[in-house]
């Protein structure tokens, strides 16, 4: 009996390719594995497609509720975005993928997993990793990393081998799309200097040609959780879909990055996120007025820690457990309402309240009902600029210094 192998299968080019290669190169039998995480595709087409290209076996996941509570919701507590840029949406299904492909090939007895990434991208970290993590003693087959085939090659095997495949020469852009967002890359778009062609974009119209009147809408959120949207409480995978829907329709969430990967190299990635940037703008405008400034200076910090860890395949590490602790403590006053409005491909926050709002009217006002004490100032700078005048008085700065 032949070993058996649970395939990450996405119906993609270099999944489907390779179903027959790991078959013709290492004789084992493949199981295909399709998570459901909001890629807005027939799924069921895409499990017949796994068997008819050779798998034994073939299953689709409904990891939907998972993906948003377990990985978006708590990346977006922490405010993680790589590079103050990307909102992680490939990243983060990758680690809840890869711990699918470890408990199916519990449940079937394989002795190895698989993927369809290149030796040349990050997510070749993130599924060998969590692999690691989870499954020590299963082996890693990486297809698109052994086979060194170009992408053009790959079409041409895929020809040859009679698997349908959803892009062509003329066409080769890879996307990955979940409830988080698209990633578009590859063809074209390897030139930096080439504005992206508008027809890479499905959730968002061009800003130009998104109503010219403002639409404004209103997240709530518990403890920095989104839970309501215009008032009316959701769950987090209706939130995301109709906020990806309204933010798009005005032209909200395209980003066009340059990006450091974790291999070494730099690369072009297009984006779309119009409900992570919506809710990312809103959870950070509603810390503002919940955290201290410690708080908040701390925050960034971790932020930033945050990101990395998962863009760089550490979700299921101990550092993430840890930091995550942190942020969960942070949010436990970041409860309130945020307004945002939305307008041609702006978004921007315009009303903010919290039952815990550290922002105080009488304090903060110049208007009748100022009760802060100016007359205390004076001794707070004293104080406060005492080191300088010390300093100074000892070592004299001198012209040389910039």
């Amino acid at each position: 009996m032949a070993e058996k192998v649970v395939l990450a299968y996405s119906g993609g080019l270099d999944t489907s390719v390779a179903v027959k290669w790991i078959k013709e190169k290492y004789g084992m039998d493949i199981i295909a594995v399709t998570a459901d995480v909001g890629a807005e595709k027939d799924l069921e087409a895409a499990r017949q497609k796994a068997l008819k290209v050779g798998a034994i076996k073939a299953v689709v996941v409904d990891a939907r509720e998972t993906f948003v509570n377990e990985f978006v919701f708590p990346a977006l507590q922490a405010d993680a975005i790589y590079q103050g840029v990307y909102p992680l949406a490939t990243a983060l299904s990758r680690p809840l993928i890869a711990r699918l492909l470890v408990e199916v090939a519990r449940q079937e007895g394989a002795t190895a997993v698989a993927h369809g990434c290149t030796g040349k991208g990050n997510d070749q970290v993130r599924f060998d990793v969590v692999t690691a993590a989870l499954g020590p003693d299963l082996a890693v087959i990486a297809p698109a990393r052994e086979w060194g085939m170009t992408r053009e090659e790959t079409i041409a095997y895929a020809r040859r081998s009679r698997i349908p495949v959803p892009v062509t020469v003329a066409s080769p852009y890879s996307v990955d799309i979940n409830l988080w967002g698209r990633s578009i890359e590859c063809g074209v778009l390897e030139d930096p200097w080439t504005a992206p062609p508008e027809d890479i974009y499905i959730w968002t119209v061009s800003p130009g040609d998104a109503p010219d009147k403002p639409q404004y809408v209103e997240i709530g959120f518990e403890k920095g959780l989104p839970v309501s949207l215009n008032r009316k409480r959701l769950g987090g995978v209706k939130l995301i879909e109709q906020l990806t829907r309204l933010a798009g329709a005005n032209g909200v969430g395209r980003i066009d990055h340059i990006e450091d990967r974790l291999v070494g190299i730099k690369s072009r990635e297009i984006y779309e996120a119009p409900a992570a940037t919506v809710l990312f703008a809103a959870h950070k405008a509603l810390e503002a007025m919940t955290l201290s400034r410690e708080q908040m200076r701390f925050k960034q910090n971790v932020a930033e820690e945050y990101a990395s860890l998962i863009y760089n395949g550490l979700w299921f590490s101990s550092f993430h457990r840890d930091l995550r602790a942190y942020v969960q403590s942070t949010q436990r006053y970041v409860t309130g309402t945020v307004r945002v409005r939305l307008f041609k491909g702006n978004c921007t926050v315009v009303g903010r309240k919290s039952p815990f709002s550290l922002y105080q009217h009488k304090l903060a006002t110049y208007d009748v009902g100022d009760q802060f004490d100016q007359s205390a100032s004076p001794g707070f700078i004293q104080l406060y600029g005492l080191p300088v005048r010390v300093q100074s008085q000892v070592q004299p700065e001198t012209k040389d210094i910039g």
